[in-house]
């Protein structure tokens, strides 16, 4: 924890969140201010009068707001919540520090409301953290639990007129679910009772960083469920104590499926589940399509039978899973029958994912996709180019816009454009518009009958609006 802030004087104390709105924030805005904190804060891009409905319902909702230049930091009893990148220079970090308010990280807040929990479920991994924790959150509620759930995307099965961003679930804080992440090594803070690893590859880090960083958070678990298709993932296994494994490819998992039971549409996907410790199969009816959904949910049954919960019961729990927001998200279809999508593919293992399950049904893919920063471009740069150049196929388009940039002092000389050379001398077929309008003028003047259109991209709250007015212009 920064600046000496221990859990016992956390208690009651008021919070100040610089980037309320983020989606690894506002989430954890709404827990801790159900747990009795005073919470307030800023956001640039209510000051630049994006998402104003998300800022309006906060207000709405007892949280105080201010504009992003130190007016809310008024008292040393404030805490600042501010993650890492957050600059030194921001109005809220300096007015803090010349006050002598602590400051924690966004993740030392939640890995401190996770860890007092009698019982928590984390879910780590590159890929699908998010849909994950939501389908365990769902599981549990259906098994007559009341957890309380963090997650980084809107779980479509808790929206209600009261919460419509409900990338949070306020139940319960003893039992405590949440998605935790590698990117900036916080995993390294939780100690959970079931920890849920489902795969290791490249994002944030290199592969060596993240085989201590997933390592050592196995090891903290008191059970750990591992996917043994990910090959990381299942090395990491034996530095688990208790290990529970769960695969779709390899038939040494405790839980897999009946590879000849799979079944998939463009509406879900159907298996047969089967526990090797018990010799039992059970029927898997998902409402979501691709191997990777399919993946997930053995995840999150595994996750549910640890936490007590019988296979049979987690499995048939997920047929009301009605997912979560920008995952494979269908905003709709246009009368030509084209149709736009709303994903948060933003990484290699991500973008694969969904590449693969548009390719697995008929129909051209127009794939545009909105890089969520210039430091993350580089470094996974040339494995995003040989995802788009391998997963689709030669009628299929791809278009960049430049990385989304809000500012700040971050190295801007490799672009968008590079990625787009690298997929074009791939064989594959690409193009690099800069403006994201200009795009979605491109891609409407191209889009046919039987296209699908999908919108991919992080850290952006606007790609959803940009994905629905791509769908209003289209015939």
């Amino acid at each position: 924890m920064d600046h000496g802030v221990k859990v016992g004087t956390l208690k009651g104390r008021p919070l100040f969140f610089c980037g309320i709105g983020g989606s690894g924030m506002l989430p954890l805005a709404q827990i801790a201010h159900r747990a009795g904190h005073a919470v307030a804060g800023s956001d640039r891009s209510r000051d630049a009068g994006r998402t104003p409905e998300k800022f309006a319902w906060l207000e709405s909702n007892g949280f105080a707001l201010f504009p992003q230049d130190g007016s809310g930091i008024t008292s040393p009893d404030q805490v600042l919540i501010a993650s890492a990148a957050i600059e030194d220079t921001v109005p809220e970090v300096v007015r803090a520090r010349d006050l002598g308010c602590p400051r924690l990280s966004r993740a030392e807040l939640l890995s401190t409301l996770f860890n007092a929990a009698d019982f928590s479920v984390a879910v780590g991994g590159t890929s699908g953290k998010s849909t994950v924790t939501g389908m365990i959150a769902w599981i549990l509620k259906e098994a007559g639990h009341d957890p309380t759930v963090m997650n980084g995307a809107v779980m479509k099965n808790f929206v209600s007129h009261d919460n419509p961003f409900a990338s949070a679930r306020i139940g319960e804080p003893d039992l405590f679910v949440s998605e935790v992440d590698e990117s900036d090594g916080s995993i390294s803070l939780y100690r959970p009772t079931v920890g849920v690893l489902l795969n290791v590859s490249l994002d944030h880090k290199s592969i060596e960083e993240l085989r201590v960083l997933f390592g050592n958070y196995v090891a903290a678990s008191v059970t750990a469920v591992i996917n043994l298709d990910s090959p990381e993932a299942g090395y990491l296994a034996a530095r688990a104590a208790k290990p529970v494994t769960f695969a779709i490819e390899s038939d040494k998992a405790d839980l897999t499926v009946d590879p000849d039971s799979i079944d998939q549409s463009e509406l879900g996907i159907r298996a047969a589940v089967v526990d090797n410790r018990k010799r039992e199969v059970f029927p898997l009816i998902l409402p979501m399509p691709g191997l990777h959904n399919l993946s997930n949910a053995l995840a999150a049954i595994a996750a549910a039978n640890a936490c007590g919960i019988a296979i049979g019961h987690a499995a048939f729990a997920l047929r009301s899973f009605e997912g979560l927001a920008r995952r494979f998200d269908v905003i709709g279809t246009s009368p030509a029958g084209i149709t736009v999508i709303d994903d948060f593919g933003h990484n290699p293992e991500k973008c694969a994912a969904t590449l693969r399950t548009l390719k697995a049904t008929p129909g051209r893919v127009i794939a545009f996709f909105q890089p969520h920063g210039y430091g993350p471009l580089r470094q996974m740069g040339a494995e995003l180019a040989t995802t788009f150049a391998r997963e689709l196929g030669p009628d299929d388009v791809t278009i960049f816009s430049d990385p989304v940039y809000y500012g700040g002092t971050v190295d801007r000389s490799e672009g968008s454009d590079r990625i787009v050379r690298l997929i074009t001398e791939a064989g594959g077929q690409a193009e690099h518009i800069p403006a994201r309008d200009d795009c979605g003028g491109r891609i409407t003047a191209i889009a046919r009958a039987g296209d699908r259109i999908v919108v991919m991209g992080a850290r952006d709250d606007t790609l959803t609006e940009f994905a629905r007015s791509i769908l209003a212009r289209l015939p």
